[in-house]
């Protein structure tokens, strides 16, 4: 992609939009979103597309979004599943139908604004980063189901991924396509996407941006208490990918030798009590406790193996390479072999010599 220096901002030349939006049952909410959108995007400097995802809904919502297309042209494109797979999938399907240099989403419940999409971008494009995170700085939501549970996730998954965000839960982001085709999401994980950048970028290249959040005024909200359980287990397995995914024997090899470390001196304990004292152990729940924690031990270390090798494995299977390197007009231009050397004028991939004037 080719880049215009100006000064200290960075310009996008043929950047395009595409603006990725699930929905699950929010039928009533359709077309005033597309109204708002398009409201929104009458000043963009740059092309877009709308990418709408029915993800199995039960009421109207795919023929009204049928009727949207009809009313305002091909630039929206409709992605139906089959039936419904959750948040997640339904993101990731608009993601993989986006044609966009740049990856927006929102939700479908009309609670985020349509006129923050060109801010969040502009600020993308000008500070030359990776992903725009927006945060609801004045959330039009119950205090105690909706903006309690989500202040202590934000937190706790601020601690975990090391990005520390207000506000990981709000849909409104940009993406830069490069770097988001190297996150892929499963599960519920769309609110940790924050996290998962971070071990394909650096957090200095995600930032956030006050936005407006409006309450829902149709429709019927699909986020309860229950989901607060899910985020902790799928925060688990964000802390294991993001840290161990390369090295899963780190993982389980530390729980293993803890487990094994506690549990050589709870045997040790009790051999000496065996032994110098002449007591007896064969009735004392710690010896089961001892025992259980050596098992428990050599059951992570060979499972710490395991994982070893599935990973060499995969890597070596698939080409797949454990680093992501970022593109750069220079780097393109150097490691492409667009430089000429060798006999017969064949490109190198090494860098010029330096010399010295």
């Amino acid at each position: 992609m080719k880049t215009t220096d100006m000064g200290a901002f960075q310009v996008l030349e043929h950047t395009t939009l595409s603006i990725v939006i699930p929905f699950f049952n929010e039928g009533e909410n359709v077309g005033g979103l597309l109204e708002e959108l398009h409201m929104a995007m009458d000043s963009s400097p740059w092309p877009w597309e709308a990418v709408l995802v029915d993800d199995g809904s039960e009421d109207e919502t795919l023929a009204r979004m049928g009727a949207a297309q009809s009313r305002f042209g091909d630039h929206v494109r409709i992605v139906a599943l089959q039936r419904n797979f959750g948040q997640t999938a339904a993101t990731q399907a608009g993601i993989d139908a986006a044609g966009g240099s740049l990856v927006v989403t929102l939700d479908g419940d009309r609670q985020n604004d349509p006129e923050d999409i060109l801010p969040l971008a502009r600020r993308l494009i000008n500070e030359d980063l990776d992903l725009v995170v927006g945060w609801r700085k004045s959330r039009q939501d119950g205090f105690l189901l909706r903006r309690l549970p989500s202040l202590l996730a934000n937190r706790l998954i601020g601690r975990v991924t090391g990005v520390r965000l207000h506000d990981y839960g709000c849909s409104l982001k940009v993406y830069r396509t490069s770097v988001l085709r190297s996150v892929r999401l499963y599960g519920e994980m769309h609110r940790f996407i924050p996290g998962w950048f971070a071990a394909s970028t650096s957090p200095k290249r995600i930032a956030e941006a006050v936005v407006n959040h409006r309450p829902r005024t149709a429709g019927k909200s699909k986020y309860g208490l229950g989901r607060t359980f899910r985020v902790l287990l799928d925060l688990l397995s964000v802390h294991f990918f993001m840290r161990y995914w390369t090295r899963p024997g780190h993982f389980f090899g530390s729980i293993g030798l803890i487990f094994g470390g506690l549990g050589g001196l709870i045997l040790t304990y009790l051999a000496w009590v065996k032994f110098g004292l002449g007591e007896d152990i064969g009735t004392r729940p710690l010896l089961l406790v001892g025992i259980v924690m050596v098992i428990a031990a050599v059951q992570f270390l060979t499972t710490g193996v395991v994982g070893e090798l599935l990973t060499r494995t995969y890597f070596e299977s698939s080409n797949a390479k454990p680093y992501v390197v970022r593109t750069h007009p220079k780097a393109e231009r150097i490691w492409a072999g667009d430089l000429d050397g060798g006999a017969g004028g064949e490109s190198t991939n090494l860098p010029p010599p330096q010399t010295s004037s």
